[in-house]
């Protein structure tokens, strides 16, 4: 493995105990993705469920996050598992699944982010190679390690079967979606991500994994709350979005501006 390849940078990072800061991109535009990952971000993520990035614009911000020399993430729409393997082709470092409820989902979803013999995504790496320095050969025998699937846990059904979905052969962790988890966990009474049942479950999650040896990721939409977290077990973690961040730095220097 080439040392400092931006594709292996996660998955080496985080194997290693390491304790990893993400941008989370919605607009869809590379260039935002880009600019994120020239800061002092570990990686960059870019949102293709709730997000506006629709797959070419996907595509190049993998690029583009490379070329700044760090790694890119991609979170796919619900159940658009094929889409996973094409965003791995042009070089993710990782996949991030919303809605996986159940082992059976877990282990759809690996299917098309690990090769054989424990998944059955197909062979066509394009800006992989690159992205990884290695040959062809070689990538094969190491992409199931390079490439790391995180399930999203947003829901009763997934906090339930959480033990079996991190168990699934070839998922390497999860990644919880706080809100929605809130919502579901309130029985649909509020949007809360830092309600009290939604800690409980954060506390269960992080233990569990850290028992597996799995990634434990976390949507934050604070800096302060990534370190709170990191703290606690999370060892990825996003850091706010890049909407919030243009309208804070927009206000600040208004304010600025006009004090």
């Amino acid at each position: 493995m080439t040392t400092g390849a931006p594709l292996a940078l996660l998955s080496g990072r985080l194997r290693a105990g390491e304790s990893l800061y993400m941008s989370w991109c919605g607009m869809n535009d590379s260039s935002v993705a880009e600019a994120s990952a020239r800061e002092n971000f570990d990686a960059a993520l870019v949102d293709m469920q709730h997000g506006m990035v629709d797959f070419t614009t996907a595509v190049r911000a993998i690029a583009l996050v490379g070329l700044a020399g760090k790694p890119a993430l991609a979170r796919i729409p619900v159940g658009d598992f094929a889409t996973a393997s094409r965003l791995l082709d042009a070089g993710a470092a990782g996949i991030v699944a919303p809605m996986i409820n159940s082992a059976e989902d877990a282990r759809r979803f690996a299917s098309f982010v690990k090769f054989p013999p424990i998944g059955e995504r197909s062979w066509g790496p394009q800006r992989a190679l690159a992205l990884s320095g290695l040959e062809g050969a070689a990538y094969f025998r190491q992409a199931n390690d390079l490439h790391v699937a995180l399930a999203m846990i947003e829901t009763r059904d997934a906090l339930a079967a959480l033990d079996s979905i991190l168990d699934t052969p070839g998922i390497d962790g999860v990644f919880v979606g706080p809100s929605d988890l809130s919502i579901a966990l309130t029985g649909g009474a509020t949007v809360d991500a830092h309600h009290p049942d939604v800690d409980a479950a954060l506390g269960h999650i992080a233990a569990s994994c850290r028992t597996r040896g799995k990634i434990a990721g976390l949507f934050c939409i604070t800096g302060k709350r990534a370190k709170e977290m990191s703290a606690r077990g999370f060892n990825l973690c996003s850091v706010s979005t890049d909407g919030a961040m243009m309208r804070l730095g927009a206000r600040a220097e208004l304010a600025a501006a006009r004090g």
